[in-house]
């Protein structure tokens, strides 16, 4: 019998001592989080009492060159629920499908939905919102909110672009300056019970929004409608699918105006331009807009054609492989291994100079002057002049040139290249390199981005962008300055003349891939005054029906644009 006692009674004590060293580990994590862990856990427990909800920023604003506003700010509400407030969902769902045009079904399922916030619609008109929180219903929430608006609609879409439900940036300068633009939002702390409830009378902590910076730009309005009034008008007249214009400062880069035709509106950029005939595919409604958004300026290459002379004739003469009074003869085409390559003339020019070769764009000639650089050179100067980089102009998806490799540069290649065929370019890089050709040798960043002042106006940036100085030399520069003018006084440029101006330039109608398909590219790029260039511009018609010759079609729009332009500018006429 002993033996058993002895045995009950050490189970006894080992229980008892478990149960005890249980006790004394519950006791010290008691302890440790009470004590310990006592910061960490109310703030848990304030957490859990406080409901978050967001207060917008409103976004700064964008201004041109002279303080216009170009984007604004639309005052409106977001609308929401709160699943454990709601007392009456049925009449929550009645009120707001009617208030807010929306399905019963969409509301229902949202309303319904278990979950701390659930948001009901955005961008809500402020009367509509109004409306909805005299109902005073439980549960649902109104709160300020702001949507991007742009008073001149149609105006820069490309360029400007434009800023989702979020209200952050999509395309455009809208998501290259996001961080300048965003400004930070603020909160609104409710306090709530346990259940999720808010308690009555009990007062909202806020924090403040800080407005995001406003962006002030070097585009101009008057300029921009005026160059978007005349790229309309030509694409109307000649039943062209798009029309680029980009006019800037070929001194510093700055871009007067960017036109990319047809635009879109801003204020309903998810509309297409044309109503489909059919209902369209997700995937292909996506195509469509993607392609409707696009910046012909800067997103898209294409083959420059004659204007592309200028490069050339400016590497030739800076590598003095060529002068102004060098002479050639155009018999209509050039043969250069096995490939004929014509004249636009084909019956040829007969005997010319250099001067005359570039006023009559004549291609035997500019074929003539890159074999004589040579492959090595032609592509050192390419390099030289930018061409195998972007240009770092300040806006989203800039695409580079498409050039042959050194290694693949044969006579036929630089032959073709030499007049602007077989590679590609956008027309933004076409400018900018012209920019520097013609203002003394520097090659300019080109941008939009001006200056950034804080939303009360106390901070300013000035914003500033890199120069590479002395691509050429100043020498070469006012040589092509005064060949340029020849071209547009006495040669195939004739079209951009500008009564009281002097004005320097160079057409090209190139044909697109694949040859023979009878589509064009019609450009002329012009600058004035010819002597001391103060504005560049460059005009692309994209397939033009009937005459495509850029001399014909192209180079009197940038005339137009040229005579109204620039006494606004302050730039006088020159006295005769």
């Amino acid at each position: 019998m002993e033996p058993t006692r002895t045995v009950h009674r050490r189970k006894i004590f080992l229980c008892l001592l478990l149960v005890g060293v249980m006790f004394a580990l519950l006791i010290s994590r008691c302890a440790y989080l009470m004590i310990a862990k006592a910061d960490y856990y109310t703030e848990m427990a304030d957490d859990l009492h406080y409901r978050e909800r967001t207060i917008k920023a409103a976004r700064g604003l964008i201004y041109d060159r002279n303080g216009t506003i170009i984007a604004a700010n639309k005052a409106v509400c977001t609308v929401s629920v709160i699943y454990n407030q709601m007392t009456d969902r049925e009449k929550v769902i009645e009120i707001l499908c009617r208030e807010l045009e929306m399905d019963e079904d969409r509301v229902r399922g949202l309303v319904e939905k278990y979950s701390s916030r659930e948001i009901i619609k955005t961008n809500v008109d402020l009367e509509i919102g109004e409306r909805i929180r005299a109902y005073n219903l439980d549960g649902v929430k109104v709160d300020e909110d702001y949507r991007r608006y742009y008073p001149y609609g149609t105006m820069a879409s490309k360029v400007l672009g434009f800023t989702g439900g979020d209200n952050q940036g999509i395309i455009g300068l809208e998501v290259e300056y996001e961080e300048v633009l965003k400004g930070d939002n603020g909160l609104i702390l409710s306090l709530a019970d346990a259940a999720g409830v808010e308690i009555e009378n009990a007062a909202e902590l806020r924090q403040e929004p800080v407005a995001g910076d406003n962006l002030y730009l070097t585009l101009d309005v008057n300029i921009q409608l005026y160059a978007q009034q005349m790229a309309e008008k030509v694409m109307e007249e000649k039943q062209a699918k798009a029309v680029s214009v980009i006019i800037m400062n070929p001194q510093n880069g700055e871009i007067y105006a960017m036109v990319n035709v047809p635009e879109f509106d801003l204020n309903e950029p998810y509309t297409l331009l044309t109503e489909p005939e059919m209902e369209l595919s997700n995937e292909e409604y996506v195509r469509q807009l993607n392609a409707m958004w696009r910046n012909r300026s800067i997103n898209d290459t294409y083959e420059p054609g004659s204007t592309f002379k200028m490069i050339t004739a400016s590497a030739a003469l800076e590598e003095g492989v060529v002068s102004v009074d060098s002479t050639f003869h155009c018999p209509g085409f050039r043969i250069v291994e096995d490939r004929r390559i014509r004249c636009h003339k084909t019956t040829g020019h007969g005997s010319e100079n250099f001067a005359q070769g570039l006023m009559n764009s004549c291609n035997p000639v500019f074929i003539e002057v890159g074999l004589r650089l040579g492959a090595e050179k032609y592509y050192h100067y390419l390099k030289e002049f930018g061409l195998l980089t972007k240009t770092g102009v300040d806006l989203p998806g800039e695409a580079g040139t498409i050039m042959h490799k050194p290694e693949n540069i044969g006579e036929v290649e630089l032959a073709t290249m030499s007049f602007g065929q077989s590679f590609q370019i956008t027309p933004m890089q076409l400018i900018t390199t012209a920019s520097a050709i013609v203002n003394g040798g520097d090659r300019v960043t080109p941008h939009f981005g001006l200056e950034v002042r804080s939303s009360d106006g106390g901070r300013i940036e000035r914003l500033s962008y890199s120069v590479e100085e002395d691509v050429i030399s100043d020498g070469t520069s006012a040589l092509m300055r005064e060949l340029l003018e020849k071209v547009v006084s006495e040669g195939g440029g004739s079209k951009g003349q500008v009564a009281g101006f002097s004005v320097g330039g160079k057409t090209a109608t190139s044909e697109k891939l694949p040859r023979g398909n009878g589509k064009y590219i019609s450009s002329f790029i012009g600058f004035a005054p010819a002597d001391d260039p103060q504005v560049i511009a460059l005009i692309t018609i994209d397939e033009p029906v009937g005459v495509y010759y850029g001399g014909t079609i192209a180079a009197p729009v940038i005339s137009d644009i040229f005579e109204k332009i620039l006494p606004y500018l302050g730039i006088s006429k020159e006295s005769t």
